[in-house]
């Protein structure tokens, strides 16, 4: 494996790849050679990515300007995927939706289904319309964002916890059904970053303190190449990753323990 490039020749689809951790994740990606599949929102956003990834001497990528709540579009693109290329090495599921911070009870029903659509639902369909694309890879790679919130839920905080409360239990629930197959699922906490959904949560804090998403590229690009990854019984966590860096470089299996 050539070490400045360990994804030369693979596929990695990355959502919310216009912004944030999605964006990071999709540079540093195309900086490890990979081609990637970019999927968002809005299309001048992703222009914007293209040029940035070919100014950095990436490949030119995909862009699917594509609403994950959209099933069907989510289909079609793995159609889409299997006519290209066969199948799909790396998937980085970045996208997702605070929807604002309320007491359950004042929670508007369609902003309620809108979060669960956003954040849950769209993972079902990713997960049933890829699978097979990630199981002709050789060694495929799914990785999932998620947050403290699934695990620390507080006042307000009720639709975006129990949204990512879910896709964590999803997740592995897929990944023990996947056990003896080619293909591992991960759960990626990157904690607190400086990003527009951070800003949103907490806009009286300094973006300034904190990590910014570029950091977190490297550790996703040794978790799509990692050979090891076994079952995510315990959630990544970029601190603990980064907490590793000034004395040693982890190991695939270290990252994902």
């Amino acid at each position: 494996m050539d070490n400045d490039k360990p994804l030369a020749g693979r596929i990695a689809l990355v959502t919310g790849a216009t912004r944030g951790i999605g964006r990071a994740s999709a540079l540093a990606l195309a900086g490890a050679g990979a081609h990637v599949i970019a999927v968002g929102r809005t299309q001048g956003a992703l222009e914007e990515l293209d040029d940035a990834i070919v100014a950095a001497g990436g490949h030119r990528p995909t862009l699917v300007p594509l609403d994950l709540t959209d099933g069907d579009g989510i289909d079609a693109l793995g159609l889409a995927i299997f006519q290209r290329h066969g199948q799909l090495d790396v998937l980085v599921h970045a996208a997702g939706m605070l929807g604002g911070l309320w007491p359950v009870a004042h929670v508007d029903p369609k902003l309620w289904d809108r979060v669960v659509a956003t954040n849950l639902t769209c993972v079902y369909r990713l997960i049933r319309s890829l699978e097979p694309l990630l199981r002709r890879a050789g060694m495929g790679r799914a990785l999932f964002l998620t947050s403290g919130a699934a695990t620390q839920p507080q006042a307000f905080w009720g639709s975006y916890s129990a949204t990512k409360a879910a896709l964590e239990a999803l997740v592995r629930c897929w990944a023990d059904e996947i056990e003896h197959t080619n293909v591992r699922a991960v759960l990626v906490s990157p904690g607190p970053m400086r990003t527009r959904m951070r800003a949103e949560a907490f806009p009286g804090e300094d973006p300034d303190a904190l990590p910014d998403p570029a950091e977190i590229g490297p550790m996703i690009v040794e978790l799509a190449a990692a050979n090891d990854l076994g079952l995510p019984t315990a959630t990544v966590r970029f601190s603990d990753w980064k907490a590793r860096i000034p004395t040693a470089s982890p190991t695939a299996s270290q990252a994902a323990s």
